[in-house]
This record gives C-alpha cells, sequence and structure tokens, in this order.
C-alpha cells in the first residue's frame, strides 16, 4: 500500500513538472515564434553594418572597380600618345669631326691634310591628321682646313630645306587618324565599362548583403526550432518515465533533435560564409572581438512594376557594358577601313623647297704663278640670311609608287582585321541576349514578388497554427512526438521560404537596377 502510494505521488510529481516544466517552454517557442525569433537575432553577436556603409565600403575597396578604373587610365595614357602623333616635332643634331689625312697628291694641299668640321642639323617634323608629313630644316657646316687651296676659311655652308609628302591612296583621314579614331573609341568604351562596374559593385554588394540578412534569419529559425526540440525530447522523455509513451517516441524526438542540431552547426557556417563574403566585397573585416557582421536594415517590400518591353528596350539601349561593346565594334571597323586603303598601292605626291648659303674667310691661294682669291665671304649670319632670303633657291616635285606583287600583305591584314571585327559584332549579340534573359528572369521575380510574398507569409501563419494545435494534442496524448516533430519540421521549412521571399524581390530590383544602368528606379528614388 506504501509503495502504491509513493508510486502514485511520484507520476504526479512527474506530471506536474510536465505541465510546468516542459509545456511551458514548448509553449513559449509556439505561441509567438516572431517574437521568439527577434529575441535571437537582437542576442546575435557581431558588427553592425548598414547597406549604405556596406556600398560605400564596396566602391572604395572594390578590386573589380579598381581594375575597370586602371583599364580606363590606361585608355586616357593611349589616347594622350596618339594625339602626341600630330604634335610638332623639334629637333636638333650637332656634331664635330677633326681628321687628319695623309696625302700624296698636290692638289690636296698639304702633306698631312688637317681638317675640323663642325655640323648641326635643327628643325621641325609635323603629321598632318590627313597623311601629309611635313619637314622644315636647316642644315649648317662649320669647315677649317690646313690646305693651302681653301678659298674660304673657315668656310659656312648653310642648307635649308622644306618637303612635303602625300600619300593618294591611303584614304587621308582613315589611314592618318586610324590609331587614334581607335584611341577615342576605347576610352569610350572603357569609361562606360568602369561606370558599369560600379553599378555592379553596388548592386553585388546589396544582394550579398541581403544574402547576410536571410542567412541570420535562417540561423534564428534553425536555433528556434532546436530549442522546440529539446522541448519535445525532454517532455518525451518524462511521459515515459511514467509510462505515458513508449521508448519510440523518445527515440523520434531524439533523432529530430540531433537533426536540428547538425542544421543549426550547417546554419551558422552559411551565416559565417556570408559575412566573409560582405568582407571580400567591402574590404573589411568585423571589428575585433566580433567573428561576423550583422545587418541592421530591413528590406524594402514595395517596387515599381515597369513593362517588361520597355525594361529590355532601355536596356538594350542604356546599359553601359552594351554600349562599350559598341564601341569596341566601331573601334574594330576603323582598323578595318584604314587596311582597306592600305591594301592598296602606295602612291606618294613628294616635293620640296631648298635654299642655300656660302660665306667664310676669303684667302689668297697661290697656284702656280697665280695669285687666286674668292669673291665670296661672310660670317656665319650673312649665310643664313642668304638661306632665309632665299638668295639660291630650288625647287622639286615628284611620285613616288610603291606596288607590292600580289597585294598578299595588306589584303591579308584587312581579311583578318574584318574577321576580328565580326568577332565583335557577334560578341555584341551575345552579350544583348544575355543582358534580355537576365532582366526577363529578374523581372518575373519582380512580378510576383508580392504574391510570393504574401504566400509564404500565409504558409508561415499556417504552419504556426499546425504547431499550435498539435502541441495541444501532444499534451492531450492524441499526437504523437513523431508526428509533432514532422509538424515542427514543416513550420521550420515555411520559415525558411518565408525568408527567401523577403530578400528575393529586393535582389531582383538591385539586379535590374544594374542592368539598366540605374534606370529601373532604386527604391530611395520611389
Amino acid at each position: 500500500m506504501i509503495k502504491d502510494f509513493r508510486f502514485l505521488v511520484t507520476v504526479c510529481s512527474i506530471l506536474v513538472t510536465i505541465a510546468c516544466t516542459g509545456g511551458n517552454s514548448l509553449a513559449q517557442t509556439i505561441v509567438n515564434p516572431d517574437s521568439a525569433l527577434q529575441t535571437i537575432l537582437i542576442n546575435l553577436e557581431g558588427t553592425s553594418l548598414s547597406l549604405s556603409q556596406a556600398q560605400q565600403y564596396a566602391l572604395e575597396n572594390s578590386t573589380s572597380v579598381k581594375q575597370a578604373e586602371a583599364v580606363y587610365l590606361a585608355s586616357l595614357g593611349t589616347l594622350r600618345r596618339e594625339r602626341g602623333t600630330f604634335d610638332p616635332e623639334f629637333f636638333l643634331s650637332f656634331n664635330y669631326e677633326d681628321q687628319k689625312i695623309p696625302s700624296a697628291s698636290f692638289f690636296a694641299g698639304a702633306p698631312v691634310l688637317s681638317t675640323q668640321q663642325t655640323e648641326t642639323k635643327t628643325g621641325l617634323r609635323l603629321n598632318l591628321p590627313i597623311g601629309t608629313k611635313l619637314e622644315l630644316s636647316l642644315n649648317s657646316t662649320k669647315l677649317k682646313t690646313n690646305s693651302q687651296f681653301a678659298f674660304l676659311n673657315p668656310e659656312y655652308d648653310a642648307f635649308g630645306f622644306i618637303s612635303l609628302r602625300q600619300p593618294l591612296l591611303s584614304g587621308f583621314t582613315s589611314s592618318a587618324r586610324r590609331d587614334l579614331n581607335q584611341a577615342e573609341l576605347i576610352v569610350e568604351s572603357s569609361k562606360a565599362q568602369y561606370d558599369q562596374e560600379v553599378l555592379r559593385a553596388n548592386s553585388k554588394i546589396e544582394q550579398a548583403y541581403w544574402n547576410l540578412y536571410m542567412a541570420e534569419r535562417n540561423y534564428a529559425v534553425q536555433k528556434l526550432t532546436l530549442e522546440r526540440a529539446e522541448a519535445v525530447l525532454k517532455v518525451a522523455q518524462l511521459r515515459e518515465k511514467v509510462g505515458l509513451v513508449g521508448p519510440n517516441q523518445v527515440a523520434n524526438a531524439r533523432t529530430f533533435w540531433a537533426q536540428q542540431k547538425l542544421l543549426l552547426i550547417d546554419r551558422d557556417e552559411q551565416l559565417d560564409a556570408q559575412s566573409d563574403q560582405v568582407a571580400v566585397l567591402t574590404g573589411r573585416r568585423p571589428e575585433k572581438g566580433n567573428s561576423k557582421f550583422l545587418t541592421v536594415d530591413e528590406p524594402p517590400s514595395n517596387f515599381p512594376i515597369v513593362p517588361l518591353e520597355e525594361l529590355i528596350e532601355q536596356t538594350l539601349n542604356s546599359n553601359l557594358e552594351i554600349q562599350a561593346a559598341q564601341k569596341n565594334i566601331e573601334a574594330a571597323n576603323v582598323l578595318v577601313d584604314a587596311a582597306t586603303w592600305q591594301a592598296l598601292p602606295q602612291v606618294d605626291f613628294v616635293g620640296g623647297l631648298t635654299s642655300s648659303g656660302l660665306g667664310g674667310t676669303s684667302q689668297n691661294v697661290i697656284f702656280g704663278g697665280d695669285t687666286l682669291r674668292s669673291s665670296t665671304s661672310g660670317s656665319i649670319g650673312d649665310v643664313l640670311s642668304q638661306v632665309f632670303k632665299r638668295k639660291f633657291s630650288g625647287w622639286s616635285v615628284g611620285v613616288e609608287i610603291s606596288l607590292p606583287i600580289g597585294l598578299r600583305k595588306g589584303l591579308g591584314e584587312k581579311d583578318r582585321l574584318e574577321a576580328g571585327s565580326l568577332n565583335a559584332k557577334q560578341g555584341y549579340i551575345e552579350l544583348s541576349r544575355l543582358l534580355e534573359q537576365q532582366v526577363r528572369t529578374s523581372y518575373r521575380e519582380l512580378l510576383h514578388g508580392n504574391e510570393r510574398l504574401k504566400a509564404s507569409r500565409d504558409g508561415v501563419d499556417a504552419a504556426q497554427e499546425q504547431v499550435r494545435i498539435g502541441m495541444i494534442e501532444f499534451q492531450n496524448r492524441r499526437l504523437s512526438a513523431f508526428e509533432l516533430v514532422r509538424l515542427s519540421e514543416d513550420f521550420a521549412v515555411a520559415q525558411l521560404r518565408y525568408s527567401d521571399a523577403l530578400v528575393k524581390t529586393v535582389k531582383a530590383a538591385a539586379e535590374l537596377k544594374q542592368l539598366t544602368s540605374g534606370y529601373y528606379p532604386s527604391r530611395e528614388l520611389q
């Protein structure tokens, strides 16, 4: 009798424990899971990061943006170099020569002929955008010798020359400006690619930010599910002690708890991985003592719906990447146009104007019994004056023709460049199709965003109600632990789908903004 009484007391105490501990703890996670989720999210440890901060850090530290900027700066350098092709070029050369030459000829004027010669050449060269090459030069020579037959010692010679060369079958500006035109188009292309990379970096960090937000929520959902599994396991173990359930229900509850424990570890790793992705894109690490970043912004839920065809048209017209591809086609066509002319025979018109001057110190030359003296004399200034006044002038004109037999070199280069242009056009078409596909995909996700969010929210509410009812039936022993854990698993899946729906729409909007190069309204402009 006493033993039966003690057993009854033990059973009652266990039932009270079930009601006061296991039942209450389980009920707390069932009745208001949203508040429980918020509690878990608030208690997460990490460095808080807003979306605007993440975007600012990404633009400051993005390697892809800096690489695109480097390409753009390099193209500016190339453009500057090609523009310099048409800058005037000043040239100057100076040469001094001192020679002693033995001579056996009487007319050398000395047994050992000694000469000191100074040569100077200076002038300007200029290439014109139509292919004309101009050169203005002035040459001067000072000759000093020990020859007794030198009428002028020292002797000054000067020679001025203006030359012109104009290719007639090179397409004029098509060939002369080929490299400059290509450089200008490449600058426009690289600038468009740089601006597009800035938009892409913003889009990537925004999507990574919302992925981090979803990972935080998924972790909180999984932790809440694990707490629920622990409560179910505790209740099942207490019921087994009093003989209300069999060991199979405890085993089911323990299996579910173990699965949720492993899933929580996975969710924790996924959260760290998403935080690391944000760190990579921003070039920043969490503050010392924290292992991860945590989001502080909530994803927006309403976005304007723009007609699909309008978005596609705007993408194909305004996307900076496709504009860059168009500039690449134009740059390739510039080379093809120039190669078409350069494949022809080379026919150049050449011409020039000359002017000469002569002076020096006149000296007597004794030849036989005669004393001879030159009537020409003057300083170097007098000689240069003769050149500039064209006292002794001349001119020349002519045509130079170069005809490669077969023209294979020029025509082969033209064929090669035409193939390059065709390749650029196909790349443009491929990019257009890819962008259209991406716009359609993002548009569908955006279009169904509100509907998807409402459906997933209804799914969470329904799953929550199922678990609440299941808990009541479980406490009244009309539902097994196995059936209850299945309901809890359904609730966790519904929460994960809701998290995915929360961020899927905002990620689609960010992608559309990037694809349309800022045309699609961002949430800041709404």
